[in-house]
């Protein structure tokens, strides 16, 4: 069950404004910046490469994070355990950066969405308050994951105009992806822009571990992408050195040639076709769901998803896992893709509870 009115409760209650109506929205986003960093303070907020315990229970977060050979890495992450003043909630994100700006980007991406979706949310809440109570509890459910979309969809635009409007960072020919969910009790509310993936691995019945991908890899040639962007008319299709790599153009098929139909900034794509609206989904987690990996497309390039989760699974120390994964996908890189400059790579693997003994799929 997910306590919707707890959660606003314990952030107003942070933030000292849960009696004030007019408060500016300069003041709440700084409000929480402020839980941010006394999260960061008590261990309970990441953002490079290591482990965050949770404190009220088995769960845990094993992250890393690999520059590549392309220069500075352009990855960002954060793991925010007790979101939003909750214990059992947890906030994950993976932010690839891409362009001359990229690591900029990322980094400001990485910074504005917990902190504006926290305030969306309360805001949301506050006003939905009246129907939530008077709701069934199933109904609650279903009309407080509504709000997550919701918050979700006006954060990501809000953060995009943010970029659009920030004289210090170029995201003309720069931008992000950002994957990130947030999981609070049995619930994981999924919110994707870009080719970062997320996968699941959960037990079958027969004690059998296998993967089940909860995102989508937005890249051009998707179909209801590809319509998006010919509609918008921008461009799709492969350059001849990369067969197979669909890439969203300009009309006259000039820069900047991305291989993803979503993400954060690139203002020069967003009149054909480029969208930084995330793709929200929900899944209701069981006993049987074991952990998730939430990776950059680097990985994923190399890595199928069964390899992920054994890789993973496999892993003697848990707290090496992110670690475990992102080294693998450095040797596959490197037998695969020889000659090719290798991606910044990470990886965050949350694991929701003690591993039981699993057999290994074929």
């Amino acid at each position: 069950m997910v306590h919707f009115p707890s959660f606003v409760n314990g952030l107003a209650r942070t933030m000292s404004i849960k009696k004030e109506k007019n408060f500016r929205k300069d003041d709440a986003r700084k409000a929480v910046e402020e839980l941010a960093k006394e999260a960061r303070k008590n261990e309970l907020l990441l953002s490079s490469s290591g482990v965050v315990k949770a404190n009220k229970d088995n769960s845990f977060v094993s992250v890393f994070t690999h520059r590549g050979q392309k220069g500075v890495n352009q990855d960002r992450l954060i793991v925010w355990e007790e979101f939003g003043c909750q214990q059992d909630m947890m906030f994950c994100g993976v932010f690839d950066g891409h362009g001359p700006w990229g690591h900029f980007v990322a980094k400001r991406v990485r910074k504005l969405i917990p902190a504006i979706l926290l305030c969306n949310w309360q805001k949301n809440l506050a006003a939905a308050s009246i129907d939530l109570d008077l709701k069934m509890e199933g109904d609650k459910n279903i009309h407080g994951l509504d709000l997550w979309k919701q918050s979700y969809i006006k954060t990501f635009a809000a953060v995009d105009q943010d970029l659009k409007l920030h004289t210090g960072i170029d995201s003309f020919q720069s931008g992000t992806t950002a994957l990130t969910i947030i999981k609070q009790g049995e619930n994981l509310i999924i919110a994707n822009v870009g080719d970062s993936r997320l996968v699941l691995a959960t037990t079958s019945e027969d004690g059998t571990l296998f993967p089940l991908q909860l995102t989508t890899d937005f890249k051009p040639n998707l179909p209801n992408e590809a319509e998006r962007i010919k509609e918008s008319k921008g461009r799709v299709f492969c350059m001849k050195d990369e067969p197979g790599v669909y890439r969203v153009w300009m009309p006259n098929g000039k820069t900047p040639g991305l291989a993803i139909s979503r993400a954060f900034g690139d203002y020069c794509m967003k009149d054909y076709g480029l969208i930084s609206v995330p793709d929200v989904t929900h899944r209701k987690l069981t006993t049987g769901d074991q952990f998730i990996i939430l990776a950059t497309d680097g990985v994923w390039d190399v890595v199928s998803n069964e390899e992920a989760v054994k890789i993973v699974c496999a892993a003697a120390h848990k707290e090496k896992a992110g670690e475990r994964l992102v080294k693998y996908a450095i040797r596959e890189w490197k037998r695969k893709r020889s000659g090719i400059a290798m991606d910044d790579m990470s990886a965050i693997c949350l694991f929701f509870h003690q591993l039981p003994h699993t057999k290994a799929f074929d």
